[in-house]
């Protein structure tokens, strides 16, 4: 089912972009600045700020934004420039230029938040301002995805009097010069944004305002929804409540739903600062007992389906690697596993996961595997969690013996399902590196800029992750917006990267 598009009818009573868009969502922002995020913030940031290149609804591959073209220069892509569009301005009117670029990828990189955004920035050597509109970013060694890269919200343009260069903004304010302003953020409860006047980029405002509404559970935010205090909600619906929205529809109640493909992924991370989960022998058993058919039908009640490798299906280059090493669950295969490596009494593993990140699914997903791991009887799981942010920070600290992450692609490129989970400094906090993808695989695909012809690279890449299994993949889920019949655009509204474009949504007063 889609939601209904228009182009801009008018009622008696005004425009229908007058009114303010009421969006919810269990994904509030872990922070206000783009040099500490690698995560769902993303959201945010996408509608606040700019990026010298996006990806605008249906493409695939990076368009100008603040930048009115890029390209690589020379051969090698080693060296790629981009010229900014003229006029170009924060929202409190600052001039935006070549410098100001520079500013805020340099201070990614001075600042360097672990398990931050400069694990996006390792080909990069250094950026120069050449003139007041271009900028030049020379890498250290080939990359083709380094587009890509620019494209990620991360790399957002922020107001070099506005951000300090070497530390954080912390005063809870943000400027930036996206379709949006931020005129007000409230932690755990909403941030308002209105039209950007001073905006120009690739995107066209559909309406004038979007109140974003922050939930820590799905299901009073479908309840909201249903009362018709919000208008449309994203990220965390369970199964139950997909099911619940169509079956509202069915009935003649005034619920829509928009079903995407998503790219989105789960899987579990093995920490080897742990000494149980380090062990090779246990990762694996772990491996061959999940049973992924039974975990999405159980909880995810066919809004998600098993993930065998960490290269989600749609994407090129994807394998079923996991499910070609270990086949189907089978308790006597992890016993053999176990015993061979001398381990005879039940493995105690603690396993962590976030109870506001990812929706209400995720604590019945997690009882789910300790369900199927102590059912073999050659395991005793414990299950601890925590809010996000508290989260992170153990996770960060190499707190957790194994724990669940999610992943939204930064860019829809097999590179962004491997090579953010690998290296000395990664996304998921635990150092990672399999010298075969980090020394070989990953810089060879990086030299050809044609994606397609590297697919069999990445495949031998996700043989190594399977073997090693230091991350485990889970499933890859399909992506919802349910809303009001009154909301249009919801199916324009979701990019490559699963973040919501909120300036695609409108609402119709007379039909």
């Amino acid at each position: 089912m889609s939601l209904l598009s228009g182009c801009g009818l008018l009622s008696g009573s005004g425009s229908e972009t007058e009114q303010t868009i009421k969006v919810g969502t269990v994904s509030e922002p872990s922070t206000l600045d783009p040099a500490a995020s690698w995560d769902g913030s993303w959201e945010l940031f996408r509608n606040v700020f700019q990026t010298l290149l996006s990806f605008p609804t249906g493409s695939n591959t990076p368009q100008p934004d603040a930048a009115e073209n890029c390209q690589f220069k020379g051969a090698g892509s080693r060296t790629y420039q981009c010229t900014l569009r003229k006029g170009l301005e924060f929202s409190n009117g600052d001039r935006i230029d070549a410098a100001a670029v520079k500013y805020s990828i340099d201070r990614i990189v001075k600042i360097n938040v672990k398990a931050g955004p400069k694990g996006l920035l390792t080909s990069l050597d250094r950026v120069t301002a050449d003139d007041e509109r271009t900028v030049t970013f020379h890498l250290n060694k080939p990359d083709a995805t380094f587009p890509f890269v620019l494209g990620a919200p991360a790399m957002s343009i922020v107001d070099p009097k506005s951000y300090p260069a070497n530390a954080l903004r912390e005063d809870g304010g943000l400027t930036g010069s996206g379709p949006y302003t931020l005129e007000s953020f409230h932690a755990g409860d909403r941030a308002e944004l209105k039209k950007n006047a001073h905006y120009a980029g690739f995107a066209q405002l559909r309406n004038e305002a979007v109140s974003i509404r922050y939930y820590k559970d799905s299901a009073a935010m479908v309840d909201s929804l249903k009362k018709k205090q919000i208008d449309v909600t994203y990220r965390g619906l369970t199964a139950d409540e997909v099911v619940d929205v169509q079956n509202e529809k069915a009935e003649g109640k005034p619920l829509q739903l928009v079903e995407t493909v998503g790219t989105e992924i789960r899987f579990l991370v093995f920490n080897p600062k742990d000494p149980l989960a380090a062990n090779p022998a246990v990762r694996r058993a772990v491996a061959q007992l999940v049973d992924r058919d039974a975990l999405v039908a159980k909880v995810y009640k066919g809004t998600a389906e098993p993930l065998y490798s960490m290269v989600p299906k749609g994407v090129a280059g994807h394998t079923v690697s996991f499910f070609d090493t270990f086949g189907a669950p089978s308790a006597p295969k992890a016993k053999s596993i176990l015993r061979k490596a001398g381990i005879t009494d039940p493995v105690p593993l603690t396993f962590w996961y976030t109870t506001d990140r990812y929706g209400s699914s995720t604590a019945l997903e997690f009882a789910e595997i300790k369900r199927q791991l102590e059912a073999s009887g050659l395991f005793k799981v414990t299950l601890e969690s925590r809010p996000w942010k508290a989260y992170t920070q153990g996770m960060q600290s190499g707190d957790y013996p194994v724990f669940g992450r999610g992943w939204f692609p930064d860019f829809p490129d097999p590179d962004n399902f491997i090579a953010p989970f690998v290296g000395k400094e990664n996304a998921v906090g635990t150092p990672y590196e399999p010298k075969e993808i980090v020394d070989q695989l990953i810089p060879q695909t990086r030299e050809v800029s044609d994606r397609g012809a590297v697919s069999k690279k990445f495949e031998r890449a996700q043989d190594v992750l399977s073997d090693d299994v230091r991350l485990l993949p889970l499933w890859q889920g399909k992506l919802y917006v349910a809303a009001s019949e009154e909301i249009a655009g919801g199916e324009r509204a979701i990019d490559p990267q699963t973040v919501m474009c909120m300036w695609e949504l409108q609402r119709k007063t007379s039909w």
